[in-house]
């Protein structure tokens, strides 16, 4: 796509995100005490019928608990940061079945990992659930956008991890690239749909590097354990993470995306002997090719049988 193109898509894409404006009016306005009180209650009435995780938490509210998976964290900024706001709503999970069941597929996988990369870490909840079930691993949380990779090193060292957690404002891709990224701290959420192809005007310049170069400086035998979440790039990181895949095998949960380059991950990982599970509301669901769900986002690419992840507690259809 051409950089105007890509300029432009971008620009629409942020105007529907903030409602031409008004957005942010909006949510100050439904957040108030007075009036927040009347939300819940009729989300409440509503039940399912309504999407909860798009409506606005409380004002003044400085962070939520996560529980899940045995384990507690806090997020910081529920008004901006949208899965912390996801929390608050879910009680503590994810609202969505499938978001939360990746997420507890991770934790799982986690548990032995000596390595956890988190590729697209947005503000962190899959490094934080890492660094808390695996008390040995090393987690590195790579993400492209400065503003968001801040919030990340802020909820890490609000758990007291960042012993534990690196958090890396930079893109994964073709080692020794780079792109420029929008910066400032405007727009009523954090943004969560950015990516390496992504094109703007002016920025930040940030950094890209591949997985490989990645896992050759960190230097930790496996097992390892990788989440990528990089809107539609994953063709590219897992491109460039041959030598990686090779000596560690990694566990991979990934998001594809309807306009994924399908056929160049398959390609990618054909050498290694990887199966393709789809992550569906209460289970993986083994498919013998990729093919993207406008349902279910994630999958789990992994040498595992279906035997050998059921055995470690993890539901397979």
């Amino acid at each position: 796509m051409a950089d105007g193109a890509t300029d432009y898509h971008q620009s629409a894409r942020h105007r529907r995100q903030s409602w031409y404006g008004t957005k942010s009016l909006v949510k100050r306005l439904l957040a108030q005490p007075g009036i927040h009180v009347a939300v819940r209650g009729g989300a409440a009435i509503l039940g399912d019928r309504i999407d909860r995780a798009r409506l606005p938490a409380p004002a003044r509210l400085r962070h939520v608990t996560a529980r899940m998976s045995g384990v507690t964290f806090v997020m910081l900024r529920p008004d901006r940061c949208i899965v912390a706001k996801e929390l608050y709503w879910g009680g503590g999970r994810r609202p969505r079945a499938e978001d939360q069941f990746g997420l507890d597929v991770f934790a799982v996988l986690a548990r032995d990992a000596r390595l956890v990369l988190d590729v697209g870490a947005y503000t962190g909840v899959f490094s934080l659930v890492a660094a808390r079930v695996a008390a040995r691993a090393q987690v590195h949380a790579f993400e492209v956008v400065p503003e968001v990779a801040a919030a990340a090193r802020e909820n890490v060292a609000a758990n007291g991890l960042s012993g534990r957690v690196t958090v890396h404002a930079a893109g994964v891709g073709e080692q020794g690239s780079t792109v420029t990224v929008a910066s400032g701290s405007g727009g009523s959420a954090l943004p969560d749909f950015y990516s390496t192809r992504l094109h703007f005007s002016g920025g930040e310049q940030v950094d890209v590097r591949s997985l490989d170069a990645i896992v050759t400086e960190i230097d930790l035998p496996p097992p390892a354990l990788v989440k990528i979440d990089v809107e539609g790039t994953e063709d590219v990181v897992l491109a460039h993470a041959q030598s990686f895949l090779a000596s560690h095998q990694p566990d991979i949960l990934c998001e594809i995306l309807l306009a994924s380059n399908t056929a160049a991950v398959q390609a990618a990982l054909g050498p290694h002997g990887y199966r393709f599970y789809r992550v569906e509301r209460q289970a993986l669901n083994p498919q013998s090719q990729l093919a993207p769900s406008p349902e279910f986002r994630d999958w789990l690419f992994t040498p595992k049988s279906s035997a050998e992840l059921a055995a470690r507690g993890i539901p397979v259809a």
